[in-house]
C-alpha cells in the first residue's frame, strides 16, 4: 500500500513539473494528431471515394507503407541527432514543421470533401502529408525514450515512461474515435489547430543537450549510417532477437490494420464509426496486455511469456477469421451503425476475438522494448531505438507490400487473416530464441 502511494505521489509530482509536463503534453498532442489525420483520411477514402474491396485494401496498404517508409530511410539520422544534438531543440523544429504538413493534409481532406480533383490532387496531397507525418514521427521517436533519463531522477524514470505510454494510448484512442465520428471537414480544421497548440507547448520543454562525445560527427549518408547503426546495435544477441521479434510483430500488426477498414465495410457491412471502434478495441487491448505482462513479470525485464503470448494471439486471429466467415453467411444488406452492429448476432464474439488478439499482442511486444533500453549504454539509447525503427519499418513496408499484392491478386481480406495467424508462429520462435539468449546472458549494470 505504501509503495502504491509512493508511485502515485511520484506520478502526481511529475505532472506538476516543467521538466516533464511540456514533453508529456507535446507527445500526447503528437499521437492524437497523427491518428486523427491518418484515420480520418483512410476512413473517408475507403467509405466515400472507392467502392471496391481490392481498391480499398490497396489504398489502406499504400497509406501504411508511406507512413512507415521514413522510419526505414531516416531513423539512423534521427538516432544520431537525438544522441548528438539538443533534443528539446529538435522537438521544437519538428513541431513547427508539423503546422505546414498538417495544412497540406487538411487541404487534401477539404478538396476530397468538396469532390474537387479527388483522384488527381486531393488524394496525392493527403498521401504527401501522411509521408511527411511519418518523417516527423521518425525524428520524434528516439527522443521520446532518450530524453526522460536526462530530465528525470533515476527513481522517476519508470513513472515518467509509464505516464508517456499511458498518455500516448489515450491520445491514440481519442484521435481514432474522433476521426470516426466527426465530419471530415472538422477533422481538417482540427489537425491544423492541434499542430499550432502543440508547437507552443513544445517551446516550454527544457534544454536537453547531448550526453555523449561533443565532437561526434553526423553521417548524412542515410544508407551507410543505417547499415552501420544496425551492425553496431545488433551484435548483442538479446537486442538482436528483441528487434527481430518486435519487427515481425509489427509486420503482423501492419497487415491487420490494413485489413480492418475494408473488412469492416465489405465483410462486416459496418459503418466507418464501427471501423473506428475496431481500431479503438485494438488499442485498448494492447494497453491491457501491457499492464498485465508488467504485473506478471513484477517489473523484471524478461521474454519469459512472449512465445506463449504470441501463440495465443495467432489462435485469436484464427477465431476472428472463423467469426468473419460465419458473419458472411448471414451478412447485413445495409451498413450497420454502432448500435445495429452491437445488436447483430456474433458481434460480441467478434469484438472479444479482436480484443484477445490485441491483449496477447501487447503481452508479447511490451517486454521486448525494455530490452532495447536496458541492455545498452544510456548515451546509445536513442540510436538503439532508431536501429529498431529501421528494421521494424522495413519489415512493416514488406508486410504492407504483401497485403497490397494479395489484394491485387484477388485474395479477400478475410482469407488474408490466415497469413497473419501463420506469421505469429514465426514470432513465437523468435521470442523463444530471445528467452534462451536472456537465460544465457550475464546481466550488465550500466
Amino acid at each position: 500500500m505504501a509503495a502504491s502511494r509512493g508511485t502515485m505521489s511520484t506520478t502526481t509530482h511529475l505532472l506538476a513539473r516543467r521538466r516533464f509536463l511540456p514533453l508529456f503534453v507535446t507527445q500526447l498532442f503528437n499521437a492524437f494528431n497523427d491518428n486523427l489525420y491518418k484515420t480520418a483520411m483512410v476512413l473517408f477514402v475507403v467509405y466515400s471515394v472507392y467502392n471496391s474491396e481490392s481498391a480499398e485494401a490497396s489504398f489502406s496498404g499504400l497509406a501504411s507503407a508511406l507512413f512507415i517508409l521514413p522510419f526505414f530511410l531516416l531513423s539512423a539520422l534521427a538516432g544520431q541527432l537525438a544522441d548528438m544534438r539538443d533534443k528539446a531543440a529538435i522537438i521544437r523544429i519538428v513541431k513547427a514543421c508539423e503546422i505546414v504538413l498538417m495544412t497540406i493534409g487538411a487541404g487534401g481532406l477539404y478538396l476530397a470533401w468538396q469532390g474537387v480533383a479527388v483522384q488527381t490532387v486531393a488524394i496525392p496531397l493527403m498521401l504527401l502529408a501522411l509521408l511527411l507525418t511519418g518523417v516527423q514521427s521518425t525524428f520524434l521517436g528516439p527522443i521520446k525514450y532518450a530524453i526522460l533519463p536526462q530530465h528525470l531522477k533515476k527513481n522517476e524514470v519508470l513513472a515518467g515512461t509509464g505516464l508517456v505510454e499511458a498518455g500516448t494510448y489515450v491520445a491514440i484512442l481519442a484521435g481514432t474515435i474522433l476521426a470516426g465520428w466527426i465530419p471530415v471537414e472538422w477533422a481538417a480544421g482540427g489537425v491544423i489547430v492541434t499542430s499550432i497548440v502543440a508547437y507552443f507547448v513544445s517551446r516550454q520543454i527544457p534544454s536537453a543537450p547531448p550526453m555523449g562525445e561533443a565532437n561526434e560527427k553526423l553521417d548524412w549518408n542515410i544508407f551507410r549510417a543505417s547499415v552501420t547503426l544496425i551492425r553496431n546495435t545488433m551484435h548483442d544477441k538479446q537486442v538482436f532477437y528483441a528487434i527481430l521479434a518486435i519487427s515481425f510483430f509489427w509486420t503482423i500488426g501492419a497487415v491487420l490494420f490494413i485489413q480492418f477498414p475494408p473488412l469492416a465495410k465489405n465483410v462486416i457491412m459496418a459503418s466507418k464509426e464501427v471501423a473506428s471502434l475496431f481500431l479503438v478495441v485494438f488499442s485498448v487491448g494492447v494497453a491491457i496486455g501491457s499492464v498485465s505482462i508488467n504485473a506478471l513479470l513484477k517489473g523484471t525485464v524478461s521474454a519469459k511469456y512472449s512465445p506463449i503470448s504470441v501463440i495465443f494471439m495467432g489462435l485469436f486471429v484464427v477465431a476472428f477469421y472463423f467469426v468473419c466467415r460465419l458473419w458472411q453467411a448471414d451478412q447485413p444488406t445495409e451498413l450497420l451503425n454502432v448500435a445495429e452492429f452491437i445488436a447483430w448476432p456474433m458481434a460480441v464474439v467478434l469484438l472479444l476475438c479482436l480484443l484477445g488478439i490485441a491483449v496477447a499482442g501487447g503481452m508479447f511486444v511490451v517486454p521486448l522494448y525494455a530490452f532495447l533500453t536496458t541492455k545498452v549504454r544510456p548515451e546509445h539509447a536513442a540510436r538503439t531505438i532508431a536501429a529498431n525503427n529501421i528494421v521494424n519499418s522495413g519489415a512493416m513496408v514488406a508486410g504492407s507490400g504483401l497485403a497490397i499484392g494479395l489484394s491485387m491478386a484477388g485474395i479477400s481480406v478475410t482469407e488474408q487473416l490466415l497469413l497473419s495467424a501463420g506469421m505469429c508462429l514465426v514470432s513465437a520462435w523468435l521470442g523463444q530464441r530471445l528467452y534462451r539468449a536472456e537465460q544465457a546472458h550475464t546481466p550488465v549494470d550500466w
